[in-house]
């Protein structure tokens, strides 16, 4: 039952994710958007693949339930070609699989960990920061480039956000052990203010128009993202001996071949609704 919710969720968050990229590709990046019906539409939609994947969690294992999020990638790639009314290319296909397969690979490599998650102020405060010049360097230097390269320097900023929001989300769940109390401190307040920030920079990275590149961003900077952060933050640990480094150099391979392939193909770009 928890696979096929988490399946389900996935499917959910990636035509969410297709129909508010193709609404930022038509309209751009602005508070337009926000008077949009369909990019609402977009963002519940992937609002309840995320409570589905939530829900998956009570019935299925973590190391189970992760990696099926990571397929959004393959399903979000022709969903998003759908609504810009062509047929998946090939190298959309290729390097979507390879991107997933590559990621996959490394979060399988990843031990599991049930330690309490223990964070300070400082070190949050410190992870924000960093964070925060991540965002303004990548964004910066979006400025001075364009296509794919453009998208790719804006989903690292959005994945590093919301990887944040992992982190926070993390440290007020695994440590609230029935204490509703924890839910009042500024770590869970500082929650929805960067959920916010990640779609706005995630909307942004979208209207350039190389969705599969965007996407695939910020489906590998999010978890990775958050893995540097458990591992140093919060004490988790990390795969190591000889026998996880191939697997982790060959699914890196694969990771940063299929991020190319994406990278080369052409954009997507619908032209603007005619003014009445």
């Amino acid at each position: 039952m928890g696979v096929g919710i988490a399946l389900i969720g996935a499917l959910g968050y990636a035509l969410g994710a297709a129909i508010q990229q193709h609404e930022a590709v038509i309209h751009g990046a602005t508070m337009r958007l926000a008077r949009l019906p369909r990019w609402w539409a977009g963002g519940v939609i992937a609002f309840a693949g995320a409570c589905m994947h939530a829900v998956a969690l009570s019935f299925t294992p973590l190391v189970i339930v992760q990696p099926i999020s990571v397929a959004t990638l393959v399903f979000a790639v022709p969903l998003a070609a759908g609504l810009n009314g062509r047929r998946p290319r090939r190298a959309e296909i290729v390097g979507s699989i390879a991107v997933t397969a590559g990621l996959l690979g490394l979060m399988l490599l990843v031990p599991a960990n049930d330690a309490p998650p223990v964070m300070s102020d400082r070190a949050g405060l410190g992870l924000i920061a960093c964070v925060g010049l991540l965002v303004a360097v990548t964004f910066l230097v979006a400025r001075w480039v364009d296509g794919p390269w453009k998208a790719l320097l804006m989903a690292i900023g959005s994945g590093a956000v919301t990887a944040t929001v992992s982190t926070f989300v993390r440290v007020v769940g695994g440590g609230l052990h029935g204490d509703l109390h924890r839910l009042f401190s500024w770590f869970a307040a500082a929650v929805p203010v960067l959920l916010v920030c990640a779609v706005v920079l995630l909307q942004k990275s979208y209207a350039v128009g190389y969705f599969g590149i965007a996407y695939a961003g910020v489906q590998v900077v999010d978890p990775i993202t958050s893995v540097i952060a458990g591992s140093v933050l919060l004490g988790e640990s990390l795969p190591s001996g000889t026998g996880a480094i191939v697997p982790a150099l060959a699914a890196a391979a694969a990771l940063i071949a299929g991020t190319i392939t994406l990278g080369r193909l052409t954009p997507d770009h619908s032209p603007a609704p005619a003014r009445a």
